[in-house]
């Protein structure tokens, strides 16, 4: 998240009764921080039986893609029903889960520009009137489902909007500092953030803790929604997380994105950020790093995570987008090579609104910018990478893909580099990849015989050699 730039038809069960089947827990007294508001009146539910969605299990999570959704810009109209629209579209490039940014009333006081940030929510139960209903969300899921994808929202469990009711209601859900006075949120330095238009919650206070869970499950139980991608899942304790989604899971089986790399939440969540990747690609990109930084990078990862809990992979996404710069501005020419690696380095792929597009700009990000389309230039790179991955058995994410290692290889070009994965079955990949404006040789000391053919991208080879072009990758297919 960011607020500025200085630093299978849901069970009808009510909230109450939720909580109320918690061993040792008590159902939590409803407030009317807890009503749904006015602006988005609940809608009838359809009478027809939903859709069945995906089972987002360790098959379906290997497969996974996603789209994230900047709802305010990614239409004219800003609203869910453009984006229920175009879902047929998204669902072509591959994807099979949606994302969509918080999507709650913005809060107004100590607002950040015209609009507001999207992370400082005023109200969990309500939907931000400008995008429209909960009935135009549930007709989103639902078509979703038809398409065999998944949704999930964007949860912010840390902190909420300063006119939010709980503020005057529950006012000891929320730190406070020496004097008494409730904070924005804080780092481990003492020093603000400077999210000066939210307010930090207190986990200390085990009531937060079932307060929170009813909020999330209302969205499960009144929308069919799939799980959650939670903001700054890290700074929300581990043990809430552990507390919250088993309950959560009991309504139906979720999705978890954790918005972080701790390997303390891999037990909760399914996926987590691969944060750490992504600053590597840009110092790579910047000349800061040799590319083989990545084999260290993985090797490490493969001691810290299990292998069933994949990594989100992605070269953008609203933070990096609006704040640090477009794949052009971080990237250069070189910004489908790094997108290559992102989606084959095993992992999790991520496609942000407008990155098919070629979005060239910084969306702003407290006042409408909508998207320039044009003709969606990029959408056949990334379909045809996607596809591929899909239909081969090394690239999928986790215990189901290809296992990273290493390959022994020399290059004249330290923005060059190769790798291999080899899935269980035997069969494999090599991909290799030239982040560069100049010619690239890798030489390779066990020869390429065992990777006959080419798969996706251009290279000349020899026996033991490629020489990749400018910004040029290549997949080659191993031999069983």
């Amino acid at each position: 998240m960011n607020h500025a730039m200085p630093s299978t038809k849901p069970h009808r069960l009510t909230t109450a009764l939720l909580l109320a089947t918690l061993a040792g827990c008590t159902p939590a007294p409803k407030g009317p921080d807890q009503q749904a508001a006015p602006a988005t009146p609940a809608a009838a539910p359809p009478t027809a039986a939903p859709p069945t969605a995906p089972t987002p299990d360790a098959n379906f999570r290997s497969r996974a893609v996603i789209y994230e959704v900047n709802v305010r810009q990614f239409s004219d109209s800003g609203t869910l029903a453009a984006v229920t629209q175009d879902l047929p579209r998204i669902r072509d490039l591959g994807v099979n889960v949606l994302w969509l940014m918080p999507i709650h009333p913005i809060g107004i006081k100590n607002r950040k520009g015209e609009l507001g940030s999207y992370y400082s929510v005023r109200d969990y139960r309500a939907i931000n009137p400008e995008f429209g209903t909960l009935d135009d969300l549930r007709q989103l899921v639902r078509r979703a489902h038809e398409l065999e994808m998944l949704v999930i929202l964007d949860w912010v469990a840390n902190h909420t909007a300063w006119d939010h009711a709980w503020i005057t209601e529950h006012p000891d859900r929320y730190t406070r500092n020496a004097a008494g006075k409730i904070i924005d949120p804080i780092g481990k330095d003492g020093k603000s953030w400077g999210w000066t238009d939210v307010a930090d919650l207190n986990y200390e206070n085990r009531a937060l803790w079932e307060a929170m869970t009813a909020e999330m499950a209302f969205w499960i139980q009144e929308a069919n929604i799939d799980g959650f991608r939670c903001d700054v899942a890290s700074e929300v304790p581990a043990a809430f997380w552990e507390f919250a989604l088993p309950r959560l899971r009991q309504i139906k089986p979720l999705f978890m994105l954790a918005e972080a790399e701790e390997t303390e939440l891999q037990a909760s969540f399914d996926l987590s950020y691969g944060w750490h990747f992504h600053h590597l690609t840009n110092e790579v990109a910047q000349g800061r790093q040799p590319a083989t930084v990545f084999d260290s990078y993985m090797q490490e990862r493969q001691t810290q995570f299990n292998a069933d809990h994949p990594l989100l992979m992605f070269t953008t996404n609203h933070d990096e987008n609006s704040w640090n710069g477009t794949v052009f501005e971080r990237y250069g020419a070189a910004h489908k090579a790094w997108a290559v690696l992102a989606f084959t380095l095993d992992g999790v792929p991520l496609l942000y609104s407008g990155q098919e597009a070629g979005l060239d700009r910084r969306l702003r990000f407290f006042e409408r910018d909508p998207i320039d389309w044009g003709d969606y230039r990029l959408a056949d790179f990334y379909r045809d990478l996607l596809t591929l991955r899909a239909q081969t058995p090394a690239l999928l994410a986790g215990a189901t893909g290809g296992r990273f290692a290493p390959i022994d290889h020399r290059s004249d070009n330290e923005r060059a580099y190769a790798f291999t994965r080899t899935a269980a079955d035997g069969s494999g990949v090599l991909v290799a990849l030239n982040f560069s404006a100049a010619p690239a040789n890798l030489d390779f000391a066990q020869g390429l015989e065992t990777y006959p053919k080419t798969l996706h991208g251009t290279a000349e080879r020899t026996t033991a050699s490629l020489t990749l072009a400018p910004h040029q990758w290549v997949i080659l297919e191993k031999q069983k």
